[in-house]
């Protein structure tokens, strides 16, 4: 099964932003929030997008 066009995973460092279908890694600073979004974004073959200082999602376009 190929996935086209999902939202793969949400990162975040604020809890009450999120919720959902996806998989949500909660990080502790923002430091750590670009490290888990840029990891994700190369093992999952995604893209990462910045939604917000405290807010990144990965997409399979």
């Amino acid at each position: 099964m190929m996935l086209e066009k999902s939202i793969l995973a949400v990162i975040t460092t604020d809890r009450q932003k999120v919720s959902g279908g996806a998989p949500i890694f909660f990080c502790e600073s923002k430091k750590e929030l670009e490290y888990v979004a840029s990891n994700i974004e190369a093992i999952t073959d995604g893209i990462a997008h910045a939604l917000s200082e405290d807010l990144f999602i990965i997409v399979k376009h």
